[in-house]
């Protein structure tokens, strides 16, 4: 990636978006929140630019955006998947990408979030899903954002269980490494993650905190 401009109409899209997907869905709402806010901090700790690290922020917003598309019985579902809904899940990063295309058609900085939204499920074995791309062949934000989204998936708390602390998550990220997880960027999160409460937003490119704002 390279820098760029991001778009005055941006906020204001992901705002309405947001508040929509808030609308259907608030647990998927929050947990996108917080994915982005971390996608953001890990961009930053692998020192990309201040412009780089506002596309990771933005992608990890969206990441989960398709969800909308999905039926919130199978959303909401507090046991496992069948393969059926499996397959039928596995659709959201498509349907993100494909909510996205036409902000796309109209400015650069929205046509680069489409690889990292559509890839954030991929893994660096091939084993991934839509595209079972493999290593770089991945978005580099894209490996960012599935690490963060495990992690926030892992550690918060559910209605059908107690989210796991963080000792027990870094061990998962490790364990995992190099077959689900870009090795160099699990090092990176681990090293970094204790730090980034310390590192206040900037409150002037932060979508997360435009959206806590306007709440």
């Amino acid at each position: 990636m390279s820098w760029g401009d991001i778009p005055s109409w941006a906020n204001n899209t992901a705002l309405a978006l947001m508040q929509t997907l808030s609308y259907v869905d608030p647990v998927t709402y929050e947990h996108c929140c917080r994915v982005a806010a971390l996608s953001r901090k890990l961009a930053q700790s692998a020192g990309l630019n201040e412009y780089e690290q506002t596309v990771a922020e933005f992608s990890g917003l969206f990441h989960d955006l398709g969800k909308i598309g999905i039926s919130n019985e199978i959303i909401a579902k507090p046991g496992k998947l069948d393969p059926k809904e499996i397959d039928i899940m596995r659709n959201h990063p498509i349907i993100s990408e494909s909510i996205l295309k036409p902000l796309a058609e109209k400015d650069s900085f929205f046509r680069q979030l489409l690889a990292p939204v559509r890839g954030h499920h991929e893994r660096v074995d091939g084993e991934g899903y839509p595209d079972r791309l493999v290593s770089d062949k991945i978005n580099l934000l894209s490996r960012m954002i599935l690490i963060v989204d495990t992690y926030d998936a892992m550690s918060q708390t559910r209605s059908y269980r107690k989210g796991l602390p963080n000792e027990v998550v870094y061990a998962e990220l490790k364990r995992c490494s190099g077959t689900q997880f870009d090795s160099q960027l699990v090092k990176t999160f681990l090293d970094s993650h204790k730090f980034f409460g310390q590192n206040k937003d900037n409150n002037e490119t932060s979508i997360v905190e435009y959206l806590k704002r306007a709440a």
